[in-house]
């Protein structure tokens, strides 16, 4: 048999004059879409799978080539029946068990693969497209071949040579025919093979792929393949060029014209920066299945100009300066046309503008499209706290992963390791989502306990605020470590209170104490308490004003040039759910985190929770607490008075006469306030 094609088909017209054929190497929309959608692809094995004919090769090696290569010619142009065809090949080859042991041993599988081959099952199997191989040679050739491709021996249709046995050894000794009951043992074998996998099988879609006549029988049959396409990669047979819907001579055209992925990152920030960068290194670099789509489509919901840079310069100098994001990744100021055609969505937006992003993209988002989000926060509704998965899932109508981990968006930028868990209902979708994120900087592992994964993200942030404020107070790594070990089982216990699922060993992966160390040691929330809390007791001391320092919006503009500080918004709606609960002195570093942040409480009583927790506050119930609340002059004053007393006991002596001037100028703010 020829192992490639020398020459283009041609058919004699009634002139004499030879006519070439014309192949359909462009597939029609129909077989596209076919090709796409299939549950199952079918290969006949010789001279599409290898690059031989199996039983001409064993003739070959058995010393009666020739004789044996025209009978197989005459079965597979459909000039002798396959039955006849088969029973004279073996009668001519007339080997033994050992001459087949011999043979593989001298032609193992991957020296008889055809060109790309490999390539396409991988792909193919990489989808979760079943493979099966359908032959009219035998199993005894055929198996090595399966088990090199990793194609399960149940997904093998071929047909059994028969043995003589000799009755004193028990052994197998000599060829004596093969078993006709087989389908691949006859003519429209193969229709018959692929009925059977239907009925054992819930396929909607077969493809058939073959060099000959018997394979494009596959498809004139009824209860057969839906398409069969023809190989022109090892031969090229007249016959099935001439009615083959599709034709390839390259198996590079089967797996560049499979359904990829596309994939739309919904956010321009920093984290989304760093999670676009390398989603697009993973689509166009290392996607060895090719299943993902090249190009990653960015929303920015700045649009215009920063549009315009993004695309033209490949990066986003307003939250990711001097970083590239890739070639491939495409920004776009419409919502709807980063997410049209989109299999893959990627929430990485603050959590607040989360469920009015989902209310824009109902009725536009493609059906059976699945997503993940990076985003960390939850919503408070009377009905209790909302994550922010739910939101996607409830409003969107589509599974929503999430991906949680201690991460700082400019280590991750720079390439440094670190590491991530993808929290996950639907394990089809988290594999696949681990594919688009993994890379040899950045770990990924898979984690069955969304809520707990998602829950610590949001979590860990209130938790940096009070080590900033540990920071801003200037006190050093055992007050630091002690507020993140009582953050850290007010985490595990907020979690499964609401939550009794969740598993105690998440909170041990990097979404838990991973990301907590991470945020407490390097994070935004961490610089911003830091700058607040020091800003507050200057301006305490120094007696400016009513002595209440920056604010956190002022702090959030200026250090975080445009990010937001989603620890502070997090923290009242965790804490309108402790107070709706009646549940504040059991998360006592929360309770105090939050009176410190609105105001109600001085930053020193960050180390001194327990007492903070029980400090008797006015708070309006009916007053959404989301708003940070200005508090009255009066209760500044009281306010500082406790502020200077915290500072004494922290400076002692040296700080006694600041804090007289700043009780003074407290007092004095009260005295001139209405």
């Amino acid at each position: 048999m020829p192992t490639e094609v020398e020459q283009k088909t041609g058919t004699t017209s009634n002139n004499g004059n030879v006519t070439p054929l014309e192949a359909r190497t462009v597939p029609s929309e129909r077989a596209l879409t076919i090709w796409r959608s299939a549950d199952a692809v079918c290969f006949d094995v010789d001279c599409t799978i290898t690059v031989n004919d199996g039983l001409d090769l064993l003739a070959e090696f058995m010393g009666v080539k020739e004789e044996v290569e025209a009978l197989t010619n005459k079965a597979m142009d459909g000039t002798m029946s396959l039955t006849r065809s088969l029973e004279e090949r073996l009668n001519l080859i007339n080997c033994s068990p050992d001459d087949i042991r011999r043979f593989i041993k001298a032609y193992p599988p991957q020296s008889r693969l055809a060109p790309g081959i490999k390539e396409l099952i991988n792909a193919l199997q990489k989808r979760g497209v079943a493979v099966y191989l359908i032959s009219g040679g035998f199993r005894e050739l055929l198996l090595p071949i399966a088990a090199h491709l990793g194609i399960p021996k149940d997904r093998v249709f071929a047909n059994r040579m028969h043995w003589q046995w000799d009755d004193e050894t028990g052994m197998p000794t000599k060829l004596v025919g093969f078993d006709t009951s087989e389908p691949t043992a006859r003519n429209q074998g193969k229709p018959e093979a692929i009925a059977r996998i239907r009925e054992n099988n819930p396929y909607n879609t077969v493809v058939m792929i073959g060099d000959g006549i018997t394979d494009l029988e596959a498809v004139q049959t009824s209860g057969g393949a839906d398409l069969f396409i023809g190989s022109g990669v090892v031969v090229e047979r007249e016959a099935v060029v001439a009615e083959a819907e599709w034709y390839v001579y390259d198996y590079k055209a089967l797996v560049s014209a499979l359904s990829r992925y596309k994939v739309a990152v919904l956010g321009s920030g920093a984290w989304a920066c760093a999670a676009v960068r390398m989603i697009a290194q993973n689509t166009s670099q290392d996607d060895p299945e090719d299943e993902f789509d090249d190009d990653v489509r960015m929303w920015v919901h700045q649009g215009g100009e920063l549009v315009d840079t993004i695309n033209s310069t490949h990066e986003n100098p307003a939250y990711f300066p001097g970083i590239p994001l890739g070639p491939n990744v495409i920004a776009t100021g419409n919502l709807a046309e980063a997410v049209a055609d989109a299999d893959l969505l990627v929430f990485c937006a603050p959590h607040q503008y989360i469920r009015g992003i989902c209310k824009q993209l109902m009725g536009k988002v493609k059906p059976g499209a699945a997503a993940i989000s990076l985003t960390k926060g939850m919503r408070v509704t009377p009905e209790g706290p909302e994550l922010i998965s739910q939101i996607v899932r409830r409003t969107l109508g589509v599974d929503c992963s999430v991906l949680m981990g201690g991460n700082i968006a400019e280590d991750v930028g720079r390439e440094q390791l670190s590491e991530a868990v993808i929290g996950y209902y639907n394990l089809e979708h988290a594999q696949r989502f681990k594919k688009l994120f993994r890379r040899p900087y950045f770990r990924v592992t898979l984690l069955p306990d969304p809520v707990g994964a998602e829950l610590c993200g949001t979590l860990k942030n209130i938790v940096a605020l009070g080590v900033g404020m540990v920071d801003g107070m200037g006190m050093g790594p055992n007050s630091k470590a002690a507020v993140i070990r009582q953050g850290l089982l007010e985490m595990r216990d907020f979690c499964q209170a609401l939550y009794p699922s969740v598993r105690d060993d998440t909170f041990l992966e990097c979404c838990g104490v991973g990301d907590l160390v991470a945020t407490c040691i390097g994070g935004r929330h961490r610089r911003v308490a830091e700058a607040w809390t020091r800003s507050a007791i200057e301006s305490a001391v120094a007696g400016e004003g009513n002595g209440a320092g920056r604010s956190w919006a002022e702090l959030e503009k200026e250090l975080l040039q445009g990010q937001k500080l989603q620890g502070v918004l997090t923290s009242n709606e965790v804490q309108q759910i402790l107070r709706t609960r009646g549940w504040e002195s059991k998360y006592p570093l929360f309770t105090t985190i939050n009176r410190i942040v609105n105001g109600h409480l001085p930053p020193h009583l960050v180390v001194d929770y327990l007492e903070g927790a029980k400090a008797d506050i006015a708070v309006d119930v009916e007053e959404d607490i989301v708003p940070l609340p200005r508090q009255p002059a009066s209760a500044m004053a009281r306010l500082f008075g406790q502020l200077v007393g915290g500072i004494m006991q922290q400076g002692g002596a040296a700080a006694g006469a600041a804090a007289s001037a700043a009780a003074g100028a407290a007092a004095g703010a009260a005295s001139n306030s209405v």
